[in-house]
């Protein structure tokens, strides 16, 4: 699908949708506890489904009602035929490791661009703890033999993913033994193992853990059912926002300000360019204004690479991104996708192995490649607003997060076109 972009006038209020990362940690909690969890206000998208249709071929049953879902978990079988992950990098990663709960073999693949993200330190580190799983060289397919979770002391690099600790602290507390990892370089993104650590306590389940995030410890306990309330994503709404600052005022509802998601900094980083930003109980709202050039550390928030990128690009002077490189192992290297973009809009951009360095400018339209990547797809939408004539090519990409976005955007004013229309 393609999606025309004219120059657009923004306002308007609008909802965000629920948090992506905290509908996936508790569905697994869920799926983890003895009984019936609900989870309230949960995100339907590509991902979340990848989620709900492997957990239904292991056992767990789950009544989708209008706006929760019941979950009756921790009645594990063996699958029937291989689970499919689909793009959903956080499905695979998590149930890799969930795969040692499971009795018998369970056979773990992945869509054509998650079949190139690396899963391998995750599988030598459940190894350390007596599992009896393997991979394809550093990616999917996984296979995993479950019932052999011993537990003891594991190693693990905290620089490659996030998602592999938060999979081990899913099951830890089912280890015999207890766990003990041990990350042996300092860990990134660590708000995303922050808000594992919130859905597990919420669920009934203490880790300790040292104040750099880089020893936890767990011993064996019981998940306890729950009503579990999800709450808005930062991610998502980094987009509207950035909307906001570039092309008129936006105000953006079920945001949480003392959320532990990582990309609410995408606040702190409006203010520092220069934007408008207010902040009511829950919601936020900003207006447009004159932006200025901005050195960011994304290492904490690599999500918002592709927001502050388009950012930058409309800001006086020259901005540095940095901490970006693991940005090149996602949905599409977005590194080089983000650079590739602007360059066609004709923004300066020099790109190096961890840094981008943007020079503002006055972006013109242009047709833009989004890899499938829905947020490369996004983040140039917003670009769009601002240029004019510009056209997102596999633009339905965004369902894989946020499928009500170019709704969305039509009803603040975006003037956006699909195929067809």
């Amino acid at each position: 699908m393609k999606v025309s972009i004219h120059k657009s006038k923004i306002k308007g209020k609008v909802i965000a949708p629920s948090s992506k990362s905290y509908t996936l940690r508790g569905l697994m909690c869920a799926a983890l506890a003895k009984g019936e969890s609900e989870i309230i206000h949960p995100l339907s998208s590509d991902d979340t489904e990848a989620a709900l249709n492997v957990l239904s071929q292991i056992g767990v049953g789950v009544h989708q009602k209008e706006d929760s879902w019941q979950v009756n978990g921790d009645d594990f079988h063996q699958p029937a035929s291989e689970l499919f992950c689909g793009e959903s990098a956080t499905t695979l990663r998590f149930m890799t490791a969930i795969g040692s709960l499971i009795p018998g073999k369970c056979r773990l693949v992945a869509g054509p661009s998650l079949a190139r993200r690396p899963v391998k330190a995750l599988i030598q580190a459940l190894r350390q703890l007596g599992v009896n799983c393997s991979s394809q060289g550093e990616v999917a397919p996984v296979i995993v033999e479950g019932g052999s979770l011993k537990g003891g002391t594991t190693e693990l690099p905290g620089n490659i993913s996030s998602q592999f600790v938060s999979a081990l602290l899913f099951i830890s507390p089912f280890a015999d033994e207890g766990v003990t990892i041990r990350l042996t370089t300092p860990l990134e993104s660590k708000p995303f193992v922050l808000m594992t650590l919130d859905c597990l306590e919420k669920f009934g389940i203490k880790v300790d853990y040292s104040q750099d995030l880089r020893e936890f410890e767990v011993s064996k306990q019981e998940y306890k059912p729950t009503k579990y309330r999800v709450e808005g994503d930062w991610s998502s709404a980094s987009y509207l926002l950035a909307l906001g600052a570039l092309s008129g005022e936006v105000a953006v509802e079920n945001l949480n300000p003392e959320s532990w998601q990582g990309d609410k900094i995408i606040l702190n980083l409006l203010r520092d360019m220069g934007a408008l930003v207010r902040v009511d109980k829950n919601s936020v709202t900003i207006s447009r204004s004159r932006l200025n050039a901005v050195r960011a550390d994304l290492s904490d928030c690599i999500d918002l690479l592709p927001t502050m990128a388009v950012l930058t690009a409309s800001a006086d002077g020259v901005s540095e991104l940095v901490g970006i490189e693991r940005g090149r192992i996602k949905e599409s290297n977005r590194v080089s996708a983000v650079r590739e973009g602007l360059e066609k809009m004709g923004v300066k951009v020099q790109e190096e192995r961890n840094r981008l360095i943007i020079t503002g400018s006055r972006p013109k339209g242009s047709v833009i490649d989004s890899k499938g990547d829905h947020r490369i797809a996004m983040a140039f939408s917003i670009l769009g607003s601002v240029a004019g004539e510009t056209i997102i090519n596999d633009a339905e990409c965004v369902s894989k997060t946020y499928p009500q976005f170019w709704d969305v955007l039509r009803s603040i004013g975006g003037e956006v076109k699909t195929d067809g229309e």
